[in-house]
Parts: structure tokens; C-alpha cells; sequence
């Protein structure tokens, strides 16, 4: 590149959260052309929630010399508002994260943080989403700068094609005990949900979702699950075409076209 590449952050959790801050220092190692666009509240699970039928607020904030923006939008709205309205150009790179909490196998469907990276890549911009295997505000992301450098390195220097974003989720270990980076599939697994419900002082019903996590191929070792259990950074890439295209053929048998009338 002639230039430093123009990176544009985002993430889910709001652009308070820790996570963000520590994807934004190691991008200041690449790159000096930055922009931040991040929520304004944590947006978790929101998928790829687009806002319809609300004004979207966009708000400069400080942020230690870095351009940055808090967003009242989704964190789709946020990528969709830093490619139209904030970039000067079309930006080389869009990284969502590090989210708080695991993004891996089914949990990339509901992801906030990954529907910014697959937003990124309907764009036709190259996209990764990151996450830690950690809910906590508290959690500990000192491990990631190295593996999150050498892959936004990669993807900067090679062609992911126009409908593919990584998603990349990392154990939530010491740095000495992570064995490495396993590239792999998107398991098998899903959550096993229920709805308790509970009465408020009216005695009308309110109720929270509640639910377990289910590995449906454990020994799999080509999975992301089967990486984060072994204490492995997973890489997974992702596309947002959601065609079945193994049925396309049987489902051929169903064609036909009405006689003229």
C-alpha cells in the first residue's frame, strides 16, 4: 500500500467497554488513519438489527487523539454510517470487537459483533469480528494483541473475496497457556432455551430467557468449539450468502412453469 490503510473499529458491547479499547490500541500499531463508530449503550445480541423507524444519532467523542463517534444505532448502523456519512473513502478494513463473550458456533447468527463484520462484507469490505470466551466487564484481554495483529496483518495483504469476513474468538486463558491458531468450521451446537417465568407486583407475568449451551460434536476437531476447549484462537470464515445450495439440485424436481392462459 502506498499509504496506511484507513481501519474503521466497531463492536456490540458500546464504545465504554473494554474489549473495544483494546482492539482500538493494537490498531494503532497498523495504522494511524483510524475511525471509531461503536454504539452508544452495549447492543448484544441484536444481530443484524438495521434501525427503521427511529433517527440515528452519531456524537464525536474523545478518545485519546483517535477520530471516534458514539452511535444510538445498532452495531450494523454503526458500520453503515461510518462507510456513508464519517469515511473520506472507502475504508481497507472494518474489525468489530473484541467482543465480551464467545462468538463462536451458533452464537454468530444472534452476534452484534459479527453482523458488523458481515455487514462489512456485504459492503465488500474486508471484515473480522473478534471475541473472548469472557462475559466479564472484568475480563482479561492481554492475550489477544499478538494473534489480532497477525491476522488483521493477513487480511490486509490478502483477498478474503467479496462475501466472506473471519470470525475469530479466543479462549479466555494466560497468554503462555493459549497453543496456538486453529482455522475450522462453525460446530455443530446450539443453545437448549426455556423461558422462566416470574410475576411482577401486579401479578402480571414478565419473563426471562434462560437456557444451556449444547455441543453437539465434541470430539469434532475441526470446530471452533473443539479450538476454544483446547485453548486455541479459532478462525473461522464466514459468508452471508444462507443459500442450502446442496438441495438446489433436489430441490429441482419442483420446477415448472404454467401453460399460457
Amino acid at each position: 500500500m502506498s499509504k496506511k490503510p484507513l481501519i474503521v473499529v466497531t463492536n456490540d458491547d458500546g464504545i465504554t467497554a473494554p474489549g473495544i479499547q483494546t482492539l482500538i490500541q493494537v490498531v494503532k500499531t497498523i495504522t494511524d488513519r483510524i475511525i471509531v463508530v461503536a454504539p452508544d449503550k452495549p447492543q448484544s445480541g441484536m444481530g443484524h438489527a438495521i434501525t427503521i423507524n427511529a433517527m440515528i444519532r452519531v456524537k464525536k467523542v474523545d478518545m485519546d487523539g483517535v477520530e471516534a463517534y458514539s452511535c444510538s444505532g445498532t452495531p450494523v448502523d454503526c458500520v453503515k454510517i461510518a462507510t456513508s456519512k464519517i469515511a473520506k473513502e472507502t475504508p481497507d478494513l472494518i474489525v468489530s470487537g473484541i467482543n465480551h463473550g464467545s462468538n463462536s458456533s451458533i452464537n454468530v447468527i444472534y452476534s452484534g459483533t459479527m453482523s458488523a463484520a458481515l455487514e462489512g462484507a456485504i459492503e465488500g469490505i474486508p471484515s473480522i469480528g473478534f471475541s473472548l470466551d469472557d462475559t466479564s466487564i472484568d475480563a482479561d484481554f492481554s492475550a489477544t494483541p499478538p494473534y489480532i495483529k497477525e491476522v488483521i496483518d493477513y487480511v490486509l495483504k490478502n483477498d478474503l473475496g467479496k462475501s466472506c469476513c473471519l470470525n475469530v474468538n479466543f479462549p479466555a486463558v494466560d497468554s503462555e497457556l493459549i497453543k496456538g491458531l486453529k482455522v475450522g468450521r462453525q460446530a455443530n451446537a446450539m443453545w437448549e432455551e426455556t423461558f422462566d417465568e416470574r410475576h411482577d407486583p401486579s401479578g402480571d407475568p414478565y419473563y426471562w430467557l434462560t437456557g444451556k449451551f449444547v455441543n453437539h460434536e465434541e470430539e469434532s476437531e475441526d470446530t471452533d468449539e473443539w479450538a476454544l476447549k483446547h485453548n486455541y484462537v479459532s478462525l473461522v470464515p464466514v459468508q452471508f450468502d444462507v443459500t442450502a445450495h446442496h438441495l438446489l439440485d433436489d430441490l429441482k424436481n419442483l420446477e415448472h412453469e404454467e401453460k399460457s392462459r
